[in-house]
């Protein structure tokens, strides 16, 4: 290969000259391998100071460093000869060798005497301290790290990679990204520190993280398309030494999994042929000629030292030429562990066992049915009697208990189980909340929320990096994990890549780097268009293609929590999963759609087992705090408790409305009768969060200050003390759960659609679910304006139209309605002065009274009044109100308020109030013969509609004049109204 010096940008062949007699001879070596083997071995010296590298020389030394970087980076042929050089890998690991103690001992103190570990304050005195040196050998290393990645980016990447793992430059990996992690992860107290001093500190640790994530890049592409190193990171990733030994009674032995995946590893040690006969030639140099070779091949594994030293090293590798497929057989009575797990074939026996006790109970078969509406009215009765007490003290997770809380292989039964069957379900699904309390002391809540020490090398990475910076993390994950399409299986049948992922959740610290990638997305707030919005959605979908998300949740769930925020992060990507479903549906007896299927209705156990029995819970106590039945200081949660539990409900709501979406997974939801859920949130809302208005007329602005200054502020020529601020939030029982409503009810509406093929009438199943459980009244209870909840009134429209479209149930409520007689019209009485009376009236979306001047009809007025008030005619407008509030109250069986009490109000005489209401809802047979023979009757959909709107606006009007109303507000029966709104 033709080349020229290195400062020309091309490579020239070179052959040392022989010593005499039958010396082998070397092979040809390029200047840019000879310029940056040089430049290295000095990098080492420096490092070591043996023998001590001069201020001088070191520039040179970066010099030809920086220009390798640069040519690997733009020539794929230098890329291509570096790659393939032993003594290249050789030399970047001796550096990194020499580099990482120097570093450790200036940057944290020394590892070597764990016990006498620096302090943050004592770190910080040290980086800064060590500023100038820190800086140069950073930037040093970061460059050779980005030559080992650029390395691994040629056409055999099998090659280098091999190369790697033989010199050891990966154990270098390792212990440098861990060094990394120490530094930028301490609680560095940067206030306390001078200007200067902040600036060093933060340049040196920016430094680490470029460091880290160039380590990152490097492992990305080292790992890339590589069983065997996907293993060995995944091993030394998620294998923490000090947590080896397994508690006993554990589900998982980790130490006998290790045991059965290194022997893997020794039956897959066999490199690829090139990389072999490259290492074979490396060693027999570095024999010969020990001064030509940076030195001997010594792995930290020695089961790989037989690819390049046959004759001393046992081989225990599989045969190059057996691709023949092997049927796993375990032996139980084998004594030797290496034959046993040969003969199974698979990485790991334990890990087997372990996925199979680990998955969803309905990965084969339907043994975990859904529980049943009276289950859910139970559970909520019970969550609401123990509301207080479950918050008064901590409880003790067992992980066990947890993890197969809902989902238990004991909890199988048939179609046709019994009630007796049905009880001992239900206690099977309380089970998780029957925990012995502890003291409080002997909690951790900061551990719950996996903050403090954690185990695993990566755990800490996305506490440190930022988006752009993590996202190799998140490449590396879904590459270890993701079971692409078409992916070859091993020997023995294995998708080494489900093996990978079942890893992933069996171990503590796989776990725990789960947790922080789910949470990393709710701190800094990504949405779905974001890069890792959408690798972490590819790796839920691979715990998914594993049946181990209902695993995963159980792992993830806190129990102070309703529902933690990384659940809350994991329902988001679920949901995201499922929308990409709904366009390109699998077909309906596909096996993607039967486990899509079977996740939701896990998902949907917990809604129905926990969510939503607490959040009723809660919401029934702030109805009774909102009540005065209950004090505020009972209230057990603070606000950014609620704001976890809202989130988390609105993301349920979000899933449930993308499946929604699909009339096949819709079908489910009116199966499994989720309406009654919805419905219980809607009444608790009702009764729990007073609605905002849109402009609050009973809340006077608060005073200002004085505008002069008080005598003594005059002496002291002081101002006066501003005004306090206002409160920050809401007390945590004053939550509104904005927003929830309005899912609700365009969830409903989805579900009240009519079936697929039809567009009349509504869905018979879910319209009978709703009048079931009084539906209707917590419907027409959301009517009235609510800032908290905008257009909620257009959506219940929807829901009435679709409800009472085809139910001949929900058509008796509404002809129930307008068959009530609407109480006598009354007139505005004039004042003793002869003018107009004023009264106060409650507006739809106006907070507080506004007080109004009524005027009298300018003619008829008392030919009018008196056929109205001798019943001789059918008044054209009157109140439905009373009607619709008495049959409310019988349907509902609770108590309303009443119209008829609400009869204070000056002028009035105590006159009922029957203000700003509509006319009677009719039928449309009425309103048909009302017109006369030469109209047109019309058709039932416009009837519907009328009679809809105005059962609308006759609630809305119910919700905000009962028990509320302090003056009459009188118009004529006959005419319209024609008071002047004076707003005093």
């Amino acid at each position: 290969m033709a080349s020229s010096p290195l400062d020309q940008g091309t490579t020239s062949p070179t052959t040392p000259t022989p010593s005499g007699g039958e010396q082998r001879q070397r092979r040809a070596i390029t200047v840019e391998e000879l310029s940056f083997t040089s430049a290295m071995s000095l990098l080492e010296a420096y490092f070591q100071h043996d023998p001590a590298v001069g201020p001088r020389t070191m520039p040179y030394v970066t010099k030809f460093i920086t220009r390798t970087l640069e040519k690997t980076h733009s020539l794929r042929e230098v890329r291509e000869t570096l790659s393939q050089s032993v003594d290249v890998w050789m030399w970047l690991g001796k550096d990194f060798v020499a580099a990482l103690p120097s570093l450790e001992t200036r940057s944290i103190g020394s590892r070597l005497n764990p016990d006498n570990g620096m302090t943050p304050q004592e770190s910080t005195a040290l980086i800064t301290k060590n500023y100038v040196s820190l800086k140069e050998d950073l930037s040093i290393l970061i460059k050779l790290m980005h030559i080992a990645r650029n390395l691994l980016v040629v056409s055999e990447p099998e090659v280098p990679q091999d190369l790697c793992t033989a010199t050891q430059f990966d154990n270098m990996l390792f212990l440098t990204i861990g060094l990394c992690v120490n530094v930028t992860s301490k609680a560095y107290d940067g206030d306390i520190l001078e200007e200067s001093a902040r600036h060093r500190l933060t340049e040196i640790t920016e430094l680490y993280k470029k460091l880290l994530v160039t380590c990152l890049q490097q492992a990305h592409n080292w790992i890339a398309k590589n069983d065997r190193n996907k293993m060995h990171f995944w091993i030394r990733t998620l294998y923490d030494d000090d947590a080896m030994e397994p508690p006993e009674g554990a589900d998982f032995r980790s130490d006998i999994a290790r045991t059965e995946i290194q022997h893997w590893f020794e039956r897959n040690s066999r490199f690829c042929d090139k990389a072999r006969q490259l290492l074979i030639e490396y060693e027999r140099t570095a024999r010969e000629n020990p001064k030509d070779a940076p030195g001997p091949l010594t792995p930290h594994c020695s089961d790989m030292a037989w690819n390049w030293d046959p004759e001393n090293h046992k081989i225990r590798a599989d045969p190059a030429d057996d691709d023949s497929h092997i049927m796993p057989l375990w032996k139980e009575d084998e004594p030797d562990k290496f034959e046993q797990d040969r003969l199974y074939g698979r990485v790991s026996r334990e890990i087997d066992l372990w996925w199979l006790k680990a998955r969803d109970p309905n990965y084969e078969d339907w043994v975990v049915p859904m529980p049943t509406v009276e289950f859910a009215q139970q559970r909520t009765e019970n969550s609401k009697a123990n509301l207080v007490n479950r918050y008064a003290e901590s409880y003790r997770e067992d992980t066990a208990a947890s993890v197969h809380s809902v989902h238990s292989n004991d909890y199988a039964s048939h179609p046709g189980h019994s009630s007796e069957e049905e009880n001992r379900d239900s206690q099977h699904y309380s089970q998780d909340y029957n925990d012995d309390p502890i003291e409080d002391e002997d909690v951790d809540d900061d551990e719950s929320y996996g903050e403090g020490p954690m185990s695993g090398l990566l755990t800490e990475v996305p506490n440190i990096l930022d988006p752009k910076q993590i996202e190799a993390l998140h490449m590396i994950v879904k590459s270890c994990i993701l079971d692409n399409a078409g992916l070859a299986l091993s020997r023995a049948g294995e998708n080494l890549q489900k093996t990978r992922c079942r890893m992933f959740l069996a171990l503590e610290c796989g776990r725990s780097l789960l947790r922080e990638i789910l949470v990393f997305i709710a701190v800094w707030e990504k949405n779905e268009q974001t890069l890792i919005f959408q690798l972490t959605t590819q790796i839920v979908e691979a715990i998914h293609h594993s049946a181990l998300i209902p695993y995963a949740w159980s792992s993830l769930r806190i129990p102070k929590d309703i529902i933690s925020p990384a659940q809350t992060v994991l329902l988001r990507l679920v949901n995201n999963m499922f929308r990409a479903r709904n366009n390109d549906p699998p077909p309906p007896d596909s096996k993607e759609h039967l486990r899509d299927v079977k996740l939701l209705q896990y998902l949907f156990i917990q809604f129905r087992s926990r969510i939503v029995p607490e959040c009723a819970a809660l919401m029934h106590l702030q109805a009774q705090i909102r009540s005065d039945a209950a004090s505020a200081v009972e209230f057990p949660v603070d606000s950014w408790d609620m704001e976890r539990a809202k989130d988390g409900l609105q993301q349920f709501l979000e899933l449930l409305t993308t499946v929604n979406e699909l009339p096949e997974t819709r079908a489910y939801l009116i199966e499994w009768e989720a309406a009654y859920e919805l419905l219980v949130l809607l009444k608790g809302l009702e009764e729990g969060v007073p609605k905002k208005p849109l402009v609050d007329m009973a809340r006077p602005s608060p005073p200002r200050p004085p505008q002069h200054p008080s005598d003594d502020y005059d002496a002291d020529n002081i101002p006066p003390p501003p005004p306090p601020p206002p409160p920050m939030q809401d007390f945590a029982y004053q939550f509104p759960w904005a927003g929830i409503k309005a899912q609700i009810l365009h969830l409903l509406a989805g579900l009240l659609q009519p079936p697929p093929g039809r567009s009349s009438p509504g869905n018979p199943k879910v319209q009978a679910q709703i009048i079931r459980h009084n539906g209707i009244i917590n419907l027409l209870a959301c009517c009235a304006y609510d800032d908290h909840n905008r257009y909620a009134r257009e959506r219940v429209q929807v829901c009435l139209k679709w409800l009472m479209d085809g139910s001949d149930a929900a058509q008796n409520f509404l002809h129930e309605l307008s068959a009530m007689s609407p109480p006598p019209n009354l007139r505005p009485q004039p004042g003793p002065d002869g003018q107009a009376p004023t009264t106060t009236m409650r507006i739809d979306g106006v907070g507080g009274e506004v007080k109004v001047r009524l005027k009298a009809p300018a003619t008829n007025a008392t030919t009018t009044g008196s056929s109205s008030s001798s019943g001789g005619s059918v008044p054209k407008t009157g109140s439905a109100s009373a009607a619709l509030l008495n049959i409310a109250a019988r349907k509902a069986g609770v108590p309303l308020p009443s119209l008829a009490a609400s009869t204070s109000g000056s002028g009035s005489g105590g006159q009922i109030n029957t203000s700003n209401t509509l006319a009677p809802i009719q039928s449309s047979t009425t309103a048909a013969a009302g017109k006369g023979g030469g109209d047109s009757v019309r058709s039932r959909s416009d009837e519907l509609l009328r009679d809809i709107i105005t059962l609308a606006d006759e609630a809305a009007r119910l919700a905000i004049t009962g028990g509320h109303v302090h003056g009459q507000l009188h118009h004529r029966a006959d005419e319209d109204e024609t008071e002047d709104d004076d707003f005093m």
